[in-house]
């Protein structure tokens, strides 16, 4: 187990490295000047230049990509007009928009983000789960055909309008909630959970359909196997057979596909967050790009690919702990 958990860690600094290298050269070297992108429209030549060395964008890019990496794991300084100015690691770089530090910025977005992602996620697991059994136990009869006319219609429409009908139905018409405003988890928690309950909803009804497609058929595919066969041979009921049995062999694929979604939240509900208002790193991306605004972009970006990376192994691990014979291929 511990050479499999290596193995995985390993792999997994490779990918993170063979990510940066990409991300860099994506938004750095690619066509175009961040030196006039920070400086902006109405800079001279001469003032674009002093970007330029303020940033260390004079240098050649194999120096520049060095300075980067020394920023993640050792903070790196930034001449200014008025002195040095130290960015302390993981240092991500400086906001084109108001110098500041691009992990200081992450750092207060975060906490919108991950309640968002976790509350959606326990949303997602409890209903597609619990669909996808239900279909499976029910297989050939008026519920199955029922809850899979409901998951391919979640599969088929987006999240803005699930967000845009509860907040009709529920705060419009009903009245039942007050139209969400993001309130910090320490400042009220009965009221940010109030707040983060449509959100939650919108986006775990979204994801919930695909997760219950892939236990049905999961379980399915485990239900035809011989084993299966074998219990009921020897008289167990069909609900133990699906509920014991069965579906241990379909909840491998909804762990490894969790820690895929989760680590996409990190940057990737942007439409959840632009339509509620939450104050996440979705929309901060989103303003990042319309500003060109490189160093929040790329370390957004960097972020959602570490998220999904670490999400992964973790996947893998729990994997291994519920199947031991994954870590011995």
């Amino acid at each position: 187990m511990t050479r499999y958990v290596l193995k995985r860690l390993a792999g997994a600094a490779l990918v993170l490295l063979a990510l940066s290298v990409l991300v860099y050269a994506l938004f750095y070297v690619m066509p175009g000047d961040p030196a006039r992108l920070a400086c902006g429209e109405r800079c001279n030549p001469q003032q674009i230049a002093q970007v330029r060395e303020r940033l260390g964008l004079d240098q050649s890019v194999f120096a520049q990509y060095l300075h980067f990496l020394q920023g993640v794991f050792a903070g790196r300084d930034y001449s200014g007009g008025t002195g040095v100015l130290h960015c302390d690691a993981p240092c991500l770089g400086l906001s084109y928009q108001n110098d500041q530090q691009v992990t200081e910025l992450i750092l207060e977005r975060l906490p919108a983000t991950a309640s968002l992602a976790l509350g959606a996620m326990v949303i997602w697991l409890v209903i597609g789960i619990g669909t996808g059994l239900l279909s499976a136990l029910r297989r050939g009869g008026l519920t199955e055909r029922t809850l899979t006319v409901l998951t391919l219609a979640g599969t088929g429409t987006p999240v803005f309008i699930l967000g845009l009908l509860l907040l009709m139905a529920v705060c419009a018409y009903l009245q039942w909630l007050p139209f969400p405003t993001y309130v910090p988890l320490g400042e009220d928690p009965e009221q940010w959970a109030w707040n983060m309950l449509l959100p939650w909803l919108a986006l775990g009804f979204f994801e919930s359909a695909k997760y219950a497609r892939l236990t049905r058929s999961s379980t399915l595919e485990t239900l035809a196997e011989d084993h299966i066969r074998t219990f009921r041979a020897y008289g167990a009921g069909e609900r133990s057979v699906v509920t014991r049995h069965a579906l241990r062999g379909a909840v491998p694929p909804v762990i490894a596909l969790s820690a895929i979604d989760l680590g996409t939240m990190f940057g990737g509900a942007v439409l959840t967050e632009s339509l509620f208002g939450i104050p996440g790193l979705g929309k901060t991306l989103i303003d990042g790009v319309r500003h060109v605004d490189l160093p929040v972009v790329v370390g957004i970006v960097l972020l959602t690919g570490v998220a999904v990376v670490l999400a992964n192994v973790v996947a893998d691990l729990l994997y291994a702990l519920a199947d031991r014979r994954v870590a011995l291929t």
